[in-house]
């Protein structure tokens, strides 16, 4: 189950579970589509992997399956991943 992170991992935007401005990698790093598709040029800079919108969690089902309310900065910037 995805953990909805509630935020930019870049920018510290927040990104609550109803945003549709959230995009994850694979592994669920977490960015908002700004810096996605500004700062990062589409490519994940932990893992180097593609982005897609993070679906929205009905409202409903949060009750039982909240999202997480740990925030994750990356402390030494936000860069593309090297080749």
């Amino acid at each position: 189950m995805l953990e909805l992170r509630p935020n930019c991992e870049c920018c510290d935007k927040d990104l609550p579970p109803e945003s549709r401005e959230a995009m994850i990698c694979t592994f669920e790093c977490t960015f908002c589509v700004d810096c996605v598709t500004g700062t990062l040029a589409g490519v994940c800079p932990n893992c180097g992997g593609e982005f897609q919108r993070r679906p929205v969690r009905p409202v409903g089902k949060l009750v039982h399956n909240p999202a997480s309310t740990k925030r994750v900065l990356k402390a030494e910037g936000c860069a593309p991943k090297a080749a």
